[in-house]
């Protein structure tokens, strides 16, 4: 059951229950006081002990569920108060904090003593301690947000480093196609290509340098192979994605310092093939 205590202190009002419908001016937090409760989440339950703190959902208000006995003080709070954006306050709906460590035991201690201590609600301490909670609870939030960013971005780096070989074997497998592009990658991995480039350039490249690159040493392998020193220059760059000889002639040239006929014929002659 829930505490109906309707008094206010310093802006902090202790309420009956959470409401059926959202209430876009108040931000609604439980604090478990005896007992467990549990919160029924997308991938199962939480189960919450005595001073655990949840910021209340009133669009999930029915996944909230207590055990006979448990009692659950409910604090509302008006978001203008708090000092943090309105879509900050959105994104901690529903997530519990633990009451036994680090801030999450601070802010449950301030809701408990302003909840337990009768005096405190109608003085000038009172009204300074809500304020100080209020103050808290902003700070939880965004240790929440900040915790919760830092977590996608382990996820996504996690992610992009499991991926990024196997772009990188497509992209082996598929250098011959003059169409091969950043465009055309990004789609065989169901992913947009703003995310593409961001993987290789995480990596201290970029996709249109890699594939090049590749190309490059596929080409330099080719016309270094003894068979094949009768094959033209156009010919070994059309194969392998270049649909311009003259292109393609200045780009070896940049990479290696001779133009590719230069380096066929250093090859035909024995002299530093390979």
């Amino acid at each position: 059951m829930f505490v109906a205590e309707p008094v206010s202190s310093g802006g902090i009002q202790i309420v009956s229950d959470v409401p059926d419908e959202e209430d876009e001016e108040f931000l609604y937090l439980g604090l478990i006081d005896r007992r467990s409760a549990a919160i029924t989440r997308e991938r199962g339950e939480v189960l919450l002990e005595s001073r655990d703190v949840v910021f209340c959902d009133p669009g999930r208000r029915p996944a909230l569920r207590s055990g006979d006995g448990c009692q659950t003080t409910v604090f509302r709070i008006p978001r203008c108060y708090l000092g943090v954006p309105e879509s900050d306050l959105d994104r901690v709906l529903g997530v519990t904090v633990r009451g036994c460590r680090g801030l999450g035991a601070l802010v449950s201690d301030f809701l408990a003593t302003l909840a337990a201590e009768a005096e405190f609600r109608t003085s000038t301490i009172g009204d300074r301690l809500a304020r100080s909670a209020m103050d808290l609870v902003a700070v939880l939030v965004k240790e929440l947000l900040e915790t919760e960013t830092a977590v996608e971005a382990s996820s996504a780096g996690k992610a992009g480093n499991e991926m990024l070989p196997r772009i990188r074997t497509h992209i082996e497998e598929h250098l011959m196609e003059p169409d091969l592009s950043p465009e055309s990658i990004a789609r065989a991995h169901h992913i947009s290509v703003r995310y593409l480039h961001k993987l290789f350039q995480d990596d201290g490249t970029t996709v249109s340098q890699w594939v090049r690159q590749r190309r490059l040493d596929a080409c330099r392998r080719e016309l270094s192979r003894t068979p094949n020193r009768r094959i033209t220059v156009a010919a070994v760059a059309h194969r392998w994605g270049f649909s311009s000889p003259a292109h393609f002639s200045r780009t070896f040239r940049g990479a290696y310092g001779m133009s590719p006929s230069a380096w066929q014929a250093l090859a035909a002659s024995g002299v530093g093939a390979g």
